[in-house]
């Protein structure tokens, strides 16, 4: 057993036995009641004696009593987005060696329960379970507890193994630094999100708070980048969230709608964006309409948070401070985190157990800020010699809620062009307009001379649940609109 039940009858004896701890505005479970349910769970796992659980489903009540159970029982828990495609959960509950299948699908996959000869169990409250029977336990390092696969739409999910101490010192090093006691924080991105799961539900029990868990539908999200605005504004004001969590897209939605007239809840206290690079101007514009919001930085190998700004202590264009659970330092321009950090690769033994991560990051540390530059491996070099990092570019065109995504390129060309998207309702000259604005705060060599406007729902596939744009995807699949950016002689600005 992890201890998980102690660390809540610790928590409820704080707050209250009978305070609200979880709720999906139908249904609310005290911190007796969820006490009672996490043991339960537990037992009935701990009873069909399986090694590895695979959680897949929207955001539940339940989703979150099994995520914790599995703690309880010392059972390795594998999250799957629901967006994945088949074939990358045929991958991951492969790799992994899955012997129970929890899922809100009550079918399921046909073509699945045929090719792994799945077996129907009893239903657990919301959640179906699926038996796989002849597994092969897969390769990953002692004291993993939790298996978060990071992938987009295309290619095949690596598995980032973590331990359950390392999880509750990230969410604790969160609680300590965030400093607000027994917040309600409204659940917006996928529980299968491991930031979410860390920092939205860990965290706010950590704090004796009431974690607000609603399903897709109802707060205007679907897939890794279905998004009803409408919905989503609706499901802020109904709940009046103290605390959220947002990827940079979520938060120009919101700003978009401010810029319109919708007024954020007075209930906020703190609001963290992180999962990409995000424009100060944007924060600002953010703190002028009452969203309190703060970015953070992290990566799943770090068990997702490193750094955060927050209310008490803020630097608007860093990614914060580094949290007390872990140490930063630069080697060459690259971010080095020292531990705790992963237990290492599913199905990699040399990555085990390793002391650091480099993550790839480019970035600098400044009187104990941390400041962001982009990928290292995503640094673009013009034919004049020029080194620019695209997520620099692409934060300051995003500054503004008026694209839906943009993507940098410009390698080994004399200037750099872009692909963007943006709702029906912008024009072609509203685009051309804004980017000659972003140009202007921008050094010559880092402007964009040429951009291509593509279909939203086609950039949309090649979003990842942070909601970046998975780079070389995209150039792969835009190829012939890259290479016509650089065939005219003027701005581009044609529909795909």
């Amino acid at each position: 057993m992890t201890g998980i039940v102690k660390r809540l009858e610790f928590i409820a004896q704080i707050v209250s036995p009978d305070q609200i701890a979880l709720t999906d505005e139908t249904d609310e479970l005290s911190y007796n009641e969820l006490i009672h349910r996490v043991k339960e769970e537990s037992q009935w796992l701990a009873g069909l004696n399986v090694k590895v659980v695979a959680l897949q489903g929207q955001n539940s009540i339940d989703w979150v009593i099994l995520d914790l159970a599995c703690q309880e029982a010392d059972i390795v828990c594998v999250p799957l987005p629901t967006f994945f495609s088949v074939n990358q959960i045929k991958h991951c509950l492969s790799q992994a060696g899955v012997d129970l299948i929890l899922s809100d699908q009550k079918n399921f996959d046909a073509s699945m329960i045929e090719d792994l000869n799945l077996t129907s169990l009893e239903v657990r409250f919301s959640l179906h379970a699926w038996r796989i029977p002849d597994v092969t336990l897969g390769a990953f390092p002692k004291e993993t507890q939790k298996i978060t696969f990071t992938s987009g739409s295309t290619g095949s999910p690596k598995g980032v193994c973590l331990s359950a101490k390392h999880q509750w010192q990230v969410a604790q090093a969160l609680a300590d630094a965030i400093e607000v006691r027994n917040p309600r924080h409204l659940c917006l991105l996928p529980l299968s999100t491991l930031l979410e799961n860390i920092a939205g539900v860990y965290t706010p029990l950590l704090c004796g708070g009431c974690v607000v868990i609603v399903n897709d539908e109802m707060r205007g999200l679907s897939g890794s980048s279905g998004l009803d605005m409408d919905r989503l504004l609706a499901c802020v004001e109904r709940i009046q969230p103290e605390t959220m969590i947002l990827i940079p897209q979520l938060l120009t939605v919101l700003v978009a709608a401010c810029k319109r007239g919708w007024q954020p809840p007075a209930s906020l206290k703190f609001v963290a964006v992180g999962g990409a690079k995000v424009s100060p101007d944007l924060i600002s514009i953010a703190h002028q309409y009452g969203i309190p919001v703060y970015q953070g930085y992290g990566l799943s190998e770090c068990g997702s948070v490193v750094a955060l700004n927050t209310p008490k202590e803020q630097h608007i264009d860093s990614v914060g401070r580094v949290l007390s659970h872990c140490t930063v330092s630069i080697e060459n321009s690259e971010i080095i985190v020292t531990e705790p950090c992963h237990l290492g690769c599913l199905g990699e033994p040399d990555s085990w157990h390793p002391k650091s991560v480099r993550t790839g990051d480019i970035g600098s540390l400044e009187n104990g800020w941390l400041k962001i530059e982009g990928r290292q491996k995503n640094i673009l070099i013009t034919s004049f010699g020029r080194n620019v990092s695209p997520e620099w570019v692409e934060s300051e065109l995003m500054s503004m809620p008026l694209l839906s995504h943009c993507l940098v390129v410009g390698d080994d060309k004399p200037h750099l062009g872009a692909l963007v998207s943006a709702p029906d309702a912008i024009t072609d000259t509203d685009i051309n307009v804004w980017v000659q604005q972003a140009n202007d705060r921008l050094p010559d060599y880092a402007r964009v001379l040429v951009w291509r406007r593509i279909d939203e729902s086609a950039l949309s596939v090649y979003v990842t649940a942070n909601g970046r744009l998975q780079r070389t995807y995209v150039e792969k699949a835009f190829k012939n609109q890259i290479e016509k950016l650089y065939s005219a002689d003027s701005i581009l600005a044609e529909n795909f």
